[in-house]
């Protein structure tokens, strides 16, 4: 994917957000100075938007830090720019480490495994398609596993996503083990040469047996077949629930040790800032957003590019020269 489309996407999927609360963020910088109303208007607009209030406090403390002792002291670029260079660093420490987990390595001896889990009706399950196509627009065979048993649809739906793009699906009967549904995938990726293979897991389990045990089942059954397997466990949100998923979010993430999250439904909301929640408060890099409706609508997650997204000003430098650090 080029630089082009990959701004355009994360353009497309922060509009509302933008267009609904950082467009008016960005508003409070176009003044000759910033009041201490000022800063209080702006922490009301960020609170707003779902960056959530001790993600909020934190970012301007360290924006005011960052313009301590300043030649241009409090003046609005050099704010904007100390702003937009503190979300910058917020989101992006930690990306490009985890984004080398989701590499397909040729000389590992099968597949790289990826698991995926989520709450049921987070957008996991379409989530899953466009990352397979996303493999598949760079060459890579995939295999995909329908290990959300529970769920009445959830094999139909992986099933048919499979379909639409030409991918293999392994999948048992409804109700059947999701483990043994995740070893029969990584066994095929394995006999079948495939490049990757991505396991959908339940959101919700309809037994006696607790949700987080079943997956962590499902773990150590990977790990028997690949002591480093799976190679990357991602945990889908959805963008749409702001503050109220991350409870359920920090769930999967405490017991299943999530590497990142891909964020879904990001273009249909205007409470795009629970990113930065996502990353200060979960711990969890953002790899991949959701920006439409199509299996070709997601996009390789910039921290840069979004927080320019977000605030409208995308090749332009100038906050950077007058106060960018």
């Amino acid at each position: 994917m080029g630089i082009a489309s990959l701004r355009e996407r994360i353009e497309q999927g922060v509009r509302r957000t933008r267009e609904a609360w950082f467009g008016r963020a960005a508003g409070l910088f176009q003044g000759p100075a910033l009041s201490a109303a000022t800063w209080e208007e702006l922490e009301e607009t960020l609170i707003a938007a779902d960056v959530g209030v001790a993600t909020t406090d934190a970012l301007l403390e360290q924006a005011r830090r960052r313009l301590e002792g300043r030649r241009e002291g409090l003046g609005p670029l050099a704010a904007l720019g100390a702003l937009k260079e503190e979300m910058v660093s917020l989101l992006g420490p930690g990306d490009e480490r985890v984004k080398g987990l989701l590499e397909p390595d040729r000389g590992r001896p099968g597949p790289l495994a990826v698991l995926v889990m989520g709450v049921n009706g987070s957008g996991k399950t379409t989530s899953i398609a466009k990352l397979a196509r996303y493999y598949q627009a760079q060459g890579r065979q995939v295999i995909l596993g329908a290990a959300d048993t529970f769920r009445a649809a959830g094999i139909e739906q992986l099933e048919v996503w499979g379909h639409r793009l030409g991918i293999p699906v392994v999948a048992h009967r409804h109700g059947g083990d999701p483990a043994a549904v995740a070893f029969d995938t990584f066994q095929a990726g394995k006999a079948r040469g495939a490049d990757v293979v991505i396991i959908d897991t339940a959101g919700r389990l309809h037994t006696k047996t607790p949700l987080m045990e079943e997956l962590k089942k499902v773990r150590r059954v990977l790990g028997r077949l690949d002591p480093e397997a799976p190679h990357a466990v991602l945990l889908v949100l959805d963008a749409s629930t702001g503050q109220n998923g991350l409870a359920q979010a920090r769930a999967f993430t405490e017991a299943l040790g999530c590497h990142g999250a891909i964020v879904a439904k990001l273009d249909g909301t205007a409470k795009g800032g629970v990113l930065f929640s996502i990353r200060r408060e979960l711990g969890l890099p953002v790899l991949f957003v959701g920006t439409g409706e199509t299996a070709e609508d997601l996009a390789p997650f910039d921290a840069r590019e979004f927080v320019e997204a977000l605030f409208e000003e995308r090749g332009q430098d100038t906050a950077q020269r007058d106060g960018g650090a």
